[in-house]
């Protein structure tokens, strides 16, 4: 089982992490590697998807932070764990604060979300003064995406098939390596995969005869934490922040679109049916596995870029 669901001794927590809302500390294991634990105590599946995000980005080729379940050995709290990618003396600077640096004006504390400023174009021009992600995260990157440019647009192709909505400013970086700053790998896509709505939502959507409740209409709402501009009243659609930041580098977005293509149903419903039951139900493996190839028609049915 690609999804073995590892023990976490809360008594060998180190410090807890504030980063957030929910409940996350890290502890150190007894191979003396730190490991961040995260609880999803609303049951409403964060595990389970970011377990499935992980895979799907890994076989993308995306550098991405790797992520496992695991349950507390004291109170059966479950959650997820993964490494700390910014390990001393490594450093992670978050998206508002490289934002910030290119412009003093732009909201780098307070909300997370639906802040104007967080467009395309402003990313764009942050990632085009980082490297790409260390050679420690590029091992599957395909041939010819060279820039953090090339492998952002990878990002977003990532948050497009999985119906990722957070990826605010909060959520993607950039690792200070020696004094040169690299873009993080992709994490915390525990958002992703509506996974949130209820069994009963999914059957409706499944099963509905009204096309506007069916799952392509349903897809086709989801919207990014990118905005097309700072005049702009709603955030880019997940479609659309991806086609907007691939424009910026054609060739880059049509070797993501090479890859997504590549990946067959077979792995999709294998990865999905590897989640222990007592996690997802059946109804949750055939909704999201239904809404991954919905995703993936959508995408690979527009034009190359």
């Amino acid at each position: 089982m690609v999804f073995r669901v590892l023990p976490v001794d809360p008594a060998h927590a180190i410090a807890t992490e504030h980063l957030g809302t929910k409940r996350k500390y890290w502890f150190v294991t007894r191979f003396g590697i730190e490991l961040l634990f995260k609880a999803e105590e609303r049951g409403t599946g964060e595990d389970w998807a970011e377990v499935i995000a992980c895979v799907l980005a890994e076989a993308l080729g995306l550098p991405c932070v790797r992520y496992a379940l695991a349950v507390e050995t004291t109170g059966n709290a479950r959650g997820v764990i993964s490494a700390n990618c910014a390990v001393r003396p490594t450093t992670l600077v978050l998206g508002n604060q490289l934002l910030f640096s290119r412009d003093m004006a732009y909201p780098a504390e307070g909300a997370k979300y639906k802040v104007r400023a967080h467009t395309i174009s402003a990313v764009a021009d942050v990632l085009r003064t980082l490297e790409r992600p260390t050679q420690q995260w590029t091992k599957r990157l395909p041939a010819g995406i060279e820039s953090a440019l090339d492998v952002f647009i990878g990002y977003l192709l990532l948050d497009a098939w999985i119906a990722n909505q957070d990826r605010h400013h909060e959520n993607w970086g950039a690792l200070i390596v020696d004094g040169r700053a690299h873009l993080a790998p992709t994490f915390d896509h525990g958002a992703a995969l509506a996974r949130n709505l209820t069994d009963a939502e999914r059957e409706r959507r499944l099963n509905s005869s009204d096309v506007r409740a069916r799952i392509p209409a349903f897809a086709s709402k989801a919207r990014s934490a990118f905005f097309k501009d700072a005049a702009a009243k709603q955030p880019l659609g997940t479609f659309a922040a991806w086609r907007a930041l691939a424009s910026e580098a054609p060739v880059a977005a049509n070797t993501w679109l090479a890859q997504l293509a590549k990946i067959d149903k077979a792995l999709v419903e294998w990865t999905i049916g590897e989640v222990p039951s007592d996690r997802m139900t059946a109804i949750s493996r055939t909704f999201t596995l239904e809404l991954l190839l919905e995703n993936k028609r959508r995408l690979l049915a527009g034009d190359k870029l």
